[in-house]
């Protein structure tokens, strides 16, 4: 093992034993709880909320969310087939953490589509942001506790997050961008077809 690889290993060691030195039988079922909003039947009532509150906002996120929320299910899947590493309790399958990986990239669309707006007030987006970041935390923190994930698969599942995120981000947004150049250049078209048919009468009489 590399010297690289060695310290990681006693990075996820010592933050599991400090993490399960914090464990009491009255927080286990909070974990529990608060790691279900990163199971299916945690994100789905999310992505069914998120489509019903964008509908009115942005519809191309409205309709851009679901399929951005299932990319995340395939792109953990094939991560933890190619890495295929053990999870603490010995399961299969522990890197990255899917539930981590799903929870950043619901909140980091949340928190683009806060920033980017001008309607909401500055308050309520940076109470939007705290609260996107104490989800996040408290998910990643639950994994660790449940003895679901090594520090390393929640770090790759934030980080591989991230990265979804922000390239999903930059192709919805130049699609749109795309798409209304696209609208743009064919009102001009009707606008320039409308003015030659105005002149040509004129012509005729002429």
């Amino acid at each position: 093992m590399s010297a690289t690889g060695r310290q990681l290993s006693h990075l996820d060691h010592t933050t599991r034993a400090l993490v399960q030195s914090t464990r009491l039988p009255l927080l286990d079922p909070v974990m529990i709880g608060v790691s279900g909003l990163g199971e299916n039947y945690g994100l789905i009532p999310l992505i069914v909320l998120g489509v019903w509150i964008l509908w009115r906002q942005s519809r191309r996120w409205a309709v851009a969310l679901p399929f951005v929320m299932a990319g995340t299910g395939a792109l953990q899947l094939v991560a933890k087939w190619a890495i295929d590493r053990p999870r603490p309790n010995h399961a299969p399958w522990g890197f990255p953490s899917g539930h981590v990986l799903s929870v950043v990239v619901f909140v980091g669309l949340i928190v683009y589509l806060l920033s980017s707006s001008t309607t909401i007030p500055r308050s309520r987006r940076r109470l939007g942001y705290a609260c996107g970041a104490a989800i996040v935390l408290a998910v990643a923190f639950s994994r660790v506790y449940l003895e679901m994930h090594w520090l390393s698969d929640v770090a790759g599942g934030f980080t591989l997050g991230v990265a979804y995120a922000l390239a999903t981000i930059c192709l919805v947004e130049a699609l749109a961008e795309r798409r209304g150049a696209g609208s743009e250049a064919q009102v001009q078209l009707a606008d320039d077809d409308g003015a030659v048919l105005d002149v040509d009468p004129v012509v005729v009489s002429v």
